[in-house]
Parts: C-alpha cells; sequence; structure tokens
C-alpha cells in the first residue's frame, strides 16, 4: 500500500493544498492506471473500467486544468469507478447510481478550506443534482473559470460589457445587446442578425468598436 500512494504522490502538484491526503487512499484501494492528458475542449477527464487486455481501472485528467478543477474531475472519474464497482454495467453512465456515489465522495472535500469560497458555495448548489460536466453548471463553471489561466482580453459573454464587441474562436465579430434570463442576445456585425449565446462562452473583448462597423 505504501509503495502505490508513493506512486501517485506527484498529484499533490494538480491538487489543491492539503487535499492528497483524501484522494490518495482511493489509489491504495483500487488499482488505477491515471493518465494526466494534454487539454482536450470536449470532456476535462475519463473513466474507463477494467477489460481482459487491460484489468485495471482507466482514468485520464486534463493536466492543464486549474488546481479545483483538477480535483472535481479527478472525483467525477473516481465516481464512475465507483458506480462500476458496486453497479458494473446496471448503471447508466450518469445516472441516479452515479451521482449517489459523486456525492459521496465530494462532500467530504467540502468545508476543508481546499476550495475558495465562491466555488464551494457553487459546489453545495452543484452537488445535489451533479451533471455530466461541470460545463453544464453556470455558476460552478464560472467559479472555476475564475482561477483559470487565461490569455489577456479573453473573457466569458457574461463579462463582457452590454453593447460592447467581442470576437468568437471562428473569427466572427458580435455586439452583446441583451441579457436574458439562460441566454445573451448578441447582433452579428456583419449582417446584424441576432443570436442567442449561452453565458460561458469563452471569446476575446474588443476595447473599441470595429471601424469597418
Amino acid at each position: 500500500m505504501r509503495k502505490q500512494e508513493k506512486s501517485f504522490s506527484f498529484l499533490e502538484q494538480f491538487l489543491p493544498e492539503g487535499s492528497y491526503e483524501q484522494v490518495a487512499p482511493f489509489f491504495a484501494t483500487h488499482t488505477i492506471h491515471l493518465t494526466l492528458t494534454n487539454e482536450r475542449k470536449s470532456v476535462l477527464g475519463d473513466y474507463r473500467h477494467p477489460v481482459p487486455d487491460a484489468p485495471y481501472h482507466r482514468i485520464s485528467v486534463n493536466a492543464n486544468l486549474n488546481p479545483y478543477s483538477f480535483l472535481i474531475t479527478l472525483l467525477h472519474e473516481l465516481a464512475h469507478l465507483l458506480t462500476y464497482v458496486h453497479f458494473q454495467h446496471k448503471a447508466a453512465p450518469h445516472g441516479n447510481e452515479w451521482k449517489t456515489q459523486f456525492r459521496h465522495i465530494l462532500i467530504p472535500f467540502l468545508g476543508k478550506k481546499y476550495f475558495p469560497s465562491d466555488v464551494e458555495r457553487a459546489l453545495f448548489a452543484y452537488v445535489h443534482n451533479p451533471a455530466a460536466s461541470t460545463c453544464t453548471d453556470p455558476d460552478l463553471f464560472k467559479a472555476l473559470y475564475r482561477y483559470d489561466e487565461h490569455k489577456p482580453g479573453y473573457k466569458l459573454v457574461d463579462d463582457v460589457g452590454l453593447n460592447q464587441y467581442f470576437v468568437t474562436e471562428d473569427g466572427e465579430i458580435y455586439q452583446k445587446i441583451e441579457k436574458l434570463r439562460t441566454r445573451t442576445k448578441c447582433r452579428h456585425l456583419h449582417t446584424n442578425r441576432v443570436y442567442l449565446f449561452q453565458g460561458i462562452v469563452e471569446v476575446r473583448a474588443m476595447r473599441r468598436r470595429p471601424e469597418f462597423a
């Protein structure tokens, strides 16, 4: 057991200070092959159950995540592991069985000052009905986003000022014109068509009105 825990001690550099001691027992109890990957925009982590050719649990986590996102993602995947251990293939990927396991894993990490207060407030709300991804919970996503490293000028649509312009990933320019309850109305610069944006979409804000607008 000591040897196995030691082999995963490198995780301390990716996790919030002091949290590794609570994570380590999972690796001592289960045979896990952990992979840290480069950024994957469509997924933060992944779990694969044992198969004959690979008779161990396989977990991958994006290495570029901030410590709080990394811990939440790791716990998310460990919840998949425990769901598989208890229910094999009888449970849906993010069904009630997984939600229960995730709650049981996550709750002991709350109230320990592992997370900043804004992230912890969002987690308390999120844990009542955890979703398949933190990206689907706007409050939690925005709280975690504050602790990411960003290129200068990049921010979320919700943080762009009203009537200001921004550039999307595909190079198109929009003007933010109205904040609705769950979406934001934005006018496409060249066509004048209005589109609805999620507030958690990352864009590059423009300091001034484009000269050709």
